[in-house]
């Protein structure tokens, strides 16, 4: 059976940015809904109960047709919010980043280069969806975005970092205001983690 994740903090340790409110509704409400909801489309199919929530989003072929549009949604959603909840920190930002990551990084011009065209890909995601940095079999790193459920990783990419941009991530804090939303997750973005991501990827 897949599981709700414990959060590395608690629901009060990224405010002044997101509220306990959100944070407890966002993970406790909807994170839990998704992983609910997959385990009761996969009950009849044990044999995908015994995969990790990776392995399940980059197999979703192998599934049988009648459930693989649900257990996409499902499991994509589960994928994708494990990622940016164990993406974030409060308190004081201690470590800021590897020398490699800070290096890949700079290909996209400066990190300040890097946050704008992040920003913009937030900003610019129409709907409901999600912003990735993904990292190429070179090392080299992209920005992305995809709509609802989808990832780079269902696409055979590797993704190290990811912001949601559904309202039910931010409403409540932000209400319309995306782009202060968006301003604000640099404040959130756990660098180390993300860090030790990018060099297992190197060893792939």
């Amino acid at each position: 059976m897949f599981t709700l994740i414990d959060l590395p903090y608690s629901y009060t340790a990224l405010i002044p940015y997101i509220s306990k409110e959100t944070l407890e509704f966002h993970h406790n409400k909807h994170l839990a809904g998704y992983v609910n909801k997959l385990n009761e489309i996969l009950a009849p199919h044990e044999f995908f109960l015994n995969y990790d929530i990776e392995e399940l989003v980059q197999n979703l072929d192998k599934l049988p047709e009648d459930i693989r549009q649900a257990v996409t949604n499902n499991a994509g959603q589960v994928y994708n919010h494990n990622l940016y909840f164990e993406s974030l920190q409060g308190g004081k930002q201690e470590f800021k980043l590897s020398k490699e990551l800070g290096d890949a990084i700079d290909s996209f011009g400066s990190y300040e280069n890097f946050q704008k065209l992040w920003t913009a890909a937030g900003v610019g995601q129409f709907g409901s969806g999600w912003v990735w940095l993904v990292v190429d079999g070179e090392g080299k790193l992209s920005i992305e975005k995809t709509a609802n459920a989808d990832s780079p990783l269902m696409h055979g990419r590797s993704p190290i970092l990811t912001m949601d941009v559904w309202e039910h991530a931010y409403y409540l804090d932000y209400q319309s205001r995306r782009p202060d939303y968006i301003k604000d997750y640099f404040e959130l973005m756990n660098w180390e983690i993300i860090s030790q991501r990018y060099a297992k990827t190197l060893t792939i």
